[in-house]
């Protein structure tokens, strides 16, 4: 689905947008640790993550100042979890703007029938869509070059086609991060190369402005390439990074998952982005040396 345009009236006489120009008072957001905002941290945000839908808020909440956010989000969950724990919530909340992102971590660790998971996606967006609001799905990133994490996609590419044709039959709009090639730079993912950087998260939130057709103040960064490594060096920070930061996440996830019911949303009420610590402006004009840090 094309977003609502803002454009048309945003463009003032020297041919620049202001922001500020869009439908939505209410904005929910639902997933998983892509969602919460992992391997973005900030003290001064709940739950000390910030991550793209933050990002996306601030943005929408620039001269909005009846604008309200809730982010549901939580680490781990399934696609039948974030259906069952968060669907019910959204709706009670009574949101216009819901971006949803789920099956990353059963295709990565679950080996999840990507055909299986779409209509079991197809049921809670059509849950969703029901309300009016305008739904935002993603695609699944291309961890093609990423070692062992590579051998699913196939399965991604599969399940994205899918979430198209899910999208399609709900009139909502895609959000694709398989297409944002941006995410090819090694900068762009925490060391964990699960979860994406503070750059990264930057860049997903310009992706999300863009494909709701929302004028902005996000600059987009480009950092120059690293140089290329040797075989054995590529081979060698392989292995670390398997050995640190892959294995052990795998493990929690299977071994954790009846344990972690206590865990809450970030944001489970909507309300101001910015709090007493976070006024107004506190993220406009991104500095690009905290963005690469």
């Amino acid at each position: 689905m094309d977003a609502p345009d803002a454009g048309g009236l945003a463009q003032d006489g020297s041919g620049s947008f202001r922001a500020g120009l869009h439908p939505w008072s209410r904005y929910v957001a639902l997933g998983d640790s892509f969602t919460e905002g992992l391997g973005d941290p900030e003290p001064r945000s709940p739950g000390g993550l910030r991550g793209w839908a933050d990002r996306v808020a601030e943005e929408l909440s620039t001269d909005h100042h009846d604008f309200a956010y809730a982010n549901l989000a939580i680490s781990g969950r399934l696609l039948h979890q974030i259906l069952e724990e968060q669907v019910g919530p959204a709706l009670d909340l009574k949101p216009d703007l819901i971006t949803l992102n789920a099956g990353g971590n059963d295709l990565l660790f679950h080996r999840s029938d990507p055909d299986k998971l779409a209509l079991e996606l197809d049921r809670g967006v059509e849950t969703l869509a029901s309300t009016g609001a305008t739904i935002v799905l993603f695609t699944g990133p291309d961890w093609g070059a990423t070692p062992v994490l590579g051998r699913t996609r196939g399965k991604v590419a599969v399940f994205n086609e899918n979430i198209r044709v899910v999208a399609a039959r709900h009139d909502a709009v895609i959000a694709d991060l398989w297409a944002l090639r941006q995410l090819t730079d090694p900068r762009m993912w925490d060391p964990d190369r699960l979860h994406f950087s503070p750059l990264g998260q930057h860049i997903i939130a310009i992706m999300v402005l863009e494909s709701l057709n929302v004028p902005h103040s996000l600059e987009p960064l480009a950092p120059r390439p690293l140089p290329e490594r040797r075989w054995r060096e590529a081979r060698a920070d392989d292995i670390v990074w398997a050995r640190e930061h892959l294995f052990p996440w795998v493990v929690r996830r299977l071994t954790q998952r009846n344990a972690d019911g206590g865990r809450h949303p970030k944001r489970p009420q909507p309300g101001p982005v910015f709090g007493a610590a976070m006024p107004p402006g506190s993220y406009v004009g991104n500095d690009p040396r905290r963005m690469t840090d």
